[in-house]
């Protein structure tokens, strides 16, 4: 059967562009107060959660006896493309309101949720995704770390990689293999698990990026027991619940905005009257963005009509992916033509120089290029 790839224009409703005043006076505040700089650090700060956890703005989107707000995923973008903009320190909560609070919302115990999802939405708790191995990156399907039937429930043995932030996180879920894949059905044998990260048998280890800091992570299990209880959904079948996983990681504003002070920098360094030059490259620059957010939007509200629109969010996420790495490029050849006057290009400079050694890490989140290509031409039925 032949998918097709269609982005419904959406418009944000009123009460989202009155939220984002709301949130724009929160960031504010707080850069005024200096409790952060924006766009300075690896990004991890509880503190700062536990204030956006008391505003009601993380699982904003999840049911109230859960500590959730049950408003729209279109109020929830507003909140993103805000806290994206003004470079806030949101990792430590992230994850687990984007993608790991909607899993255990739909496959934990009534017991799980009771206990996890309150201290989520309070920014209390933090989540890694425990997806890419050494031996397969990407391609979900060919994950080899097992989860072997034991007395206790369940032993754990094998890798994870590029597991952003594990060194912090409280818990993890992760994708593992119960069974082995059958020649007809490459995608059968795969489970996803609760894991609590100070379970015995786990051992985290650093993988420094090419800035030097340490996001990344290679997570080690060595005979790691795991209860009944810690098993989400249906055993062998989480290839399904996966994929759905990956379109709130793979579609929204993050995907295309975690570099926007590029953008903003080259804005200040071209000045209020550009040159013809710098004109058309920056209408360029913004009407790609304007399309990509439009896209993303759309994508969010597949997201609050409960569709599952993988193969649009693999859309933005590869051409989101190409934007960011494209733009630090793009803004240094358009600035080389502003003459400088000494105090112009510092700033400037160095924000490229950041942008150009983070852009490689845009390809490893939510999916490489190759990966991602090979899900849209199969959605199309041209593979």
């Amino acid at each position: 059967m032949t998918g097709k790839i269609t982005f419904d224009p959406v418009r944000l409703p009123a009460e989202a562009e009155a939220l984002r005043i709301e949130v724009r006076d929160f960031l504010r505040d707080e850069i005024q107060a200096g409790n952060y700089r924006p766009h300075v650090g690896d990004g991890f700060d509880r503190a700062f959660s536990c204030k956006v956890g008391a505003k009601g703005w993380i699982g904003m989107t999840w049911p109230k006896k859960y500590g959730g707000q049950q408003r729209s995923h279109l109020e929830r973008y507003v909140v993103t493309e805000e806290f994206l903009v003004a470079g806030a320190p949101t990792k430590a909560h992230f994850t687990a309101d984007r993608q790991s609070g909607p899993v255990l919302l739909k496959y934990a115990s009534e017991s799980l949720k009771r206990t996890i999802l309150p201290s989520i939405t309070r920014g209390e708790c933090s989540f890694a995704i425990g997806m890419s191995e050494p031996d397969s990156g990407s391609d979900l399907f060919a994950a080899k770390t097992r989860a072997d039937k034991c007395d206790q429930g369940w032993r754990i043995n094998g890798r994870k990689v590029w597991t952003s932030f594990a060194h912090h996180a409280d818990y993890m879920i992760a994708l593992l293999r119960t069974s082995d894949a059958t020649k007809e059905n490459r995608r059968h044998g795969l489970t996803q698990f609760l894991v609590d990260m100070k379970t015995p048998g786990i051992t985290v280890s650093p993988i420094i990026n090419s800035a030097g800091q340490h996001d990344f992570n290679e997570v080690i299990f060595e005979d790691v027991i795991l209860s009944e209880d810690r098993v989400l959904g249906d055993v062998d079948m989480a290839w399904k619940q996966a994929t759905a996983e990956l379109a709130f990681e793979r579609s929204g504003p993050e995907r295309f905005l975690e570099n926007i002070y590029v953008l903003t920098e080259l804005i200040r360094v071209l000045g209020p009257q550009p040159d013809q030059r710098g004109t058309e490259g920056l209408g360029r620059l913004v009407a790609q963005l304007h399309t990509l957010r439009q896209m993303s939007i759309s994508v969010a509200g597949m997201l609050s009509a409960g569709k599952e629109p993988s193969l649009e969010a693999a859309v933005v996420k590869d051409v989101g992916t190409n934007w960011e790495q494209q733009l630090p490029n793009c803004a240094r050849n358009l600035a080389s033509f502003v003459n400088d006057d000494g105090n112009n290009r510092g700033r400037f400079d160095e924000l490229i120089e950041n942008a150009t050694i983070m852009a490689p890490k845009y390809t490893i989140q939510g999916g490489t290029r190759e990966i991602l290509r090979s899900i849209i031409a199969r959605g199309l039925g041209l593979r």
